[in-house]
């Protein structure tokens, strides 16, 4: 049977007989990393989700509770010259011989054929993100000690893709000092020296991980990170221990499964853990005919799954976290910042021109810039080209004006309907006022809420308990366009979700209108 050393030869000579005969597949694989570090380049660490994926898709012994571990260390252990170097360790079962020859190519992909089980990947690349942060990324697991490196072999005149057997630097005693002289090693370590541009980069994402990351993964039941120097002083990474309890008490509901799920994040700054439950509602939603695609034939169904906080969200690390996700955060995948690349930039000013059209609320300061929504300055001429004069024409109709529009133009007269008391009204008072007159145009309902989603993001006088109050009585816009004033404690899903076209009805109308 051939060893693990052995397998890594023949792999590195058929490289070199890839190279030599200058196969067209040696330019396509090196055009095809290229463009992934072009289209993440404003995401220098995206790496750090792909390995959580990679470890959610990995396969686990029965009886072990899956877990991933980042552990940062200023100790060059690879002898590279690297002045951190990130250590990634999972408990799976380790790497086979196909999951070495998958990463040693691009296209071919270790997950494909599995999308009824939830894989995601297609074309092997994921580990190749990598590189964006590391030139020669280390594998250890199951026998086998290898790295890559983004320099083309002088055999072959390849990078990326060529495995090389690792003899020594890093030993796998050097491995245990740093995870714990004490402590078994997991099947799997990844060994990544940081390039030394990307270790602020690193430093700061390791300390940002929110708790919510785990909501929807199914397998993975604890996320550590920490940082190892042999001076503590010297750490700078926030030490975070994440770890998930299900309640698998399930209830059924036109046809969709609700249970309840447990977060806990362990900061070693605080004294205690903090907890947080979350409810969450899963269903499934067969895949149309009609909007199958080749390459994901076998795909019957999609799972969309929603978490609701029960008390105060595990925020950590930033200011909100992404709250929408497709296995991984979409807010990842929004491209805000132009690219260097001409055809890149195409497809992102058709993803802004179709956003332009929804009637969307924008979360974040750099999706509203991106879609064109700047901040109205304090003086008197920007808020004089605010819409803010409702009026009704003698037809009827009813149009908004702004202070300027109404005094430069001679053709138009507005008379007031009574007296107008001009008083100071506090941001609560405000909040009030508005949500009695909120009609039944949705696109004052939207306005509405994005009034009070940012006064409360900016800590303007609106207090949680406040705003939630608020948002007990403001009307809501259903999947049809329909703004429903008097209602229960329901949520109904945006018109951008698509359920219209997935489910065909409402089931929640009828509980609405009781």
């Amino acid at each position: 049977m051939e060893t693990p050393e052995e397998h890594i030869e023949r792999l590195r000579a058929s490289t070199f007989s890839i190279g030599r005969e200058r196969n067209p597949l040696a330019p396509m694989l090196d055009q095809a990393v290229k463009y992934l570090s072009a289209e993440l380049y404003a995401k220098d660490v995206h790496f750090l989700m792909e390995l959580i994926q990679n470890a959610e898709d990995n396969e686990y012994l029965e009886g072990v509770d899956p877990s991933l571990e980042f552990v940062l260390t200023s100790r060059d252990i690879t002898n590279t010259g690297a002045p951190a170097t990130l250590l990634v360790f999972n408990n799976e079962k380790g790497f086979s011989a196909e999951n070495i020859n998958s990463i040693c190519a691009v296209g071919n992909s270790t997950k494909k054929g599995n999308r009824k089980r939830g894989y995601i990947g297609e074309k092997g690349i994921g580990f190749k993100s990598v590189f964006l942060i590391s030139a020669q990324p280390y594998i250890f697991s199951n026998g086998y000690q290898i790295r890559f490196n983004e320099n083309p072999c002088p055999h072959c005149e390849l990078g990326y893709i060529v495995p090389e057997w690792v003899h020594e630097n890093p030993s796998l005693s050097d491995i245990k000092q740093i995870y714990g002289s004490n402590c078994e090693l997991p099947n799997t370590t990844l060994i990544l020296p940081l390039k030394p541009d990307k270790v602020k980069a690193v430093k700061h994402q390791l300390s940002s991980i929110h708790p919510e990351v785990l909501l929807f993964l199914s397998k993975i039941k604890r996320l550590s990170a920490r940082e190892h120097n042999e001076d503590p002083r010297l750490n700078t990474v926030s030490a975070i221990a994440i770890t998930k309890e299900t309640n698998f008490v399930t209830r059924k509901n036109i046809d969709a499964e609700s249970y309840t799920l447990h977060l806990s994040a362990e900061e070693k700054s605080d004294e205690f853990a903090k907890e947080c439950s979350y409810y969450l509602w899963k269903q499934k939603f067969p895949v149309r005919q009609e909007n199958r695609i080749d390459r994901r034939m076998e795909v019957e169904d999609w799972v969309i799954t929603l978490a609701f906080p029960n008390g105060e969200r595990l925020l950590r690390g930033m200011k909100c976290s992404p709250g929408i996700y497709a296995f991984l955060p979409t807010e990842m995948f929004l491209p805000v910042h132009s690219s260097p690349f001409e055809k890149l930039n195409i497809v992102r000013e058709s993803i802004k021109s179709k956003l332009a059209e929804e009637d969307i609320v924008p979360k974040y300061d750099d999706i509203l810039e991106f879609l064109g929504v700047v901040p109205v300055s304090s003086d008197c001429t920007g808020m004089g080209n605010i819409p803010l004069i409702k009026y009704v024409d003698v037809y009827g109709s009813v149009s908004l004006s702004t202070i300027n529009e109404s005094a430069q133009r001679h053709d138009k007269t507005l008379c007031l309907s009574h007296a107008v008391e001009v008083t100071v009204l506090s941001v609560n008072d405000y909040a009030v006022l508005c949500g009695n007159q909120v009609s039944s145009d949705r696109k004052f309902v939207i306005a509405y809420a994005h009034f009070l989603y940012h006064s409360f993001l900016q800590s303007v006088s609106i207090r949680q308990g406040k705003l939630l109050l608020y948002v007990m009585k403001m009307p809501l816009v259903d999947s049809y366009g329909d703004v429903i004033k008097a209602r229960k404690v329901v949520l109904v899903p945006a018109t951008e979700s698509k359920w219209v076209q997935l489910i065909g009805s409402n089931p929640w109308r009828e509980r609405q209108l009781r």
